[in-house]
């Protein structure tokens, strides 16, 4: 396993990360998202995604982990999201921030929280509130790091410009979708933007729920026990199984096999190519996948493979953002 920069920040995190999205706490047996959970930690990753909105997912990371020392790995959470039915359930605020640590930080079963993430932007509360929060947070110890997830450009600098003023503890990263498919960080400016900001770029979905596997063929039925198959995790796949983004998948299986590589290592090494990337959040259902996938971190594309990629990916039509 390699390790990069979490941003300007001294924090390493390996650049093959491991969250718990639409997974753990739901559509895996906790059996094996347990068994995932080790062998990630096992092959070297030491960076674990999760959130408060992950249905009893923070529970079985935080149990699971108990076992290896503390200072081994990169645990983070998050809020934003409804918690409860009451006005202040949910967003930034103040009130929302510090029950939510703390209620996170027992689900856990931790003392601390290394990156505590802002899972969406909250235009209600003014982000001086939200940002002396955190930053009161990181005096108390209880988290270390703070950042966002699915920030636009024009609110990373806002954060930033208000941060510096106030003289608290920067943001150092920004979670947000990227794939072959859904590029919108590159033509948004948020790319460069985290890079003026120093904020490490974490990215969910990597592999595009799983598309980017070559398991889903054009023309072909939905094999079964599959996410797409799944009620509880097809609703964010669906938008992928469009047959120009399945016959792009063909094109592309073809230039991994070129390079030695399975589709997935090279949609990992494709995101890996951007500095701005300090880690890719998997997914996986069993041990053997993550085995797969850490391989990307060996895989280089050279500027020709870049641009073969590029044309194949030019006959793809934008997809809107996840925000």
């Amino acid at each position: 396993m390699k390790y990069r920069r979490l941003g300007r920040s001294g924090l390493k995190v390996s650049e093959i990360g491991l969250g718990s999205w639409l997974t753990y706490g739901s559509a895996t047996s906790e059996e094996a998202a347990r068994a995932c959970m080790h062998q990630a930690y096992e092959l070297g990753i030491n960076f674990f995604d999760t959130s408060n909105s992950y249905p009893g997912a923070e529970e079985v990371m935080g149990s699971t982990l108990k076992q290896y020392p503390r200072s081994s790995y990169v645990l983070t959470t998050k809020l934003f999201f409804p918690q409860g039915p009451g006005p202040n359930d949910r967003g930034l605020s103040r009130k929302h921030i510090m029950e939510q640590c703390e209620a996170s930080l027992k689900r856990l079963g931790t003392d601390y929280i290394d990156l505590y993430q802002c899972h969406r932007f909250d235009s209600e509360t003014p982000i001086d509130e939200t940002l002396r929060a955190l930053d009161d947070l990181q005096a108390q110890g209880k988290i270390l790091y703070a950042g966002v997830s699915e920030w636009t450009a024009a609110q990373i600098a806002e954060a930033s410009g208000i941060g510096k003023r106030l003289n608290l503890r920067p943001i150092i990263s920004n979670q947000p979708i990227y794939n072959m498919f859904e590029r919108y960080i590159e033509r948004e400016g948020i790319i460069e933007q985290c890079e003026q900001e120093g904020q490490g770029l974490i990215v969910f979905s990597p592999l595009a729920q799983g598309v980017l596997t070559g398991k889903y063929k054009p023309g072909q039925q939905i094999p079964v026990g599959t996410r797409a198959s799944n009620d509880q995790t097809n609703g964010v796949i669906s938008s992928y199984l469009r047959e120009d983004v399945l016959q792009c998948t063909v094109q592309l299986s073809e230039l991994a096999n070129e390079l030695g590589a399975t589709l997935s290592q090279f949609a990992l090494a494709w995101i890996l190519r951007q500095p701005a990337v300090s880690s890719a959040i998997i997914g996986s259902s069993r041990p053997a996948q993550i085995e797969e996938n850490i391989k990307a971190t060996e895989l280089e594309l050279t500027s020709e493979t870049i641009e073969r990629t590029e044309k194949v990916l030019s006959s793809i039509s934008h997809f809107a953002p996840l925000r």
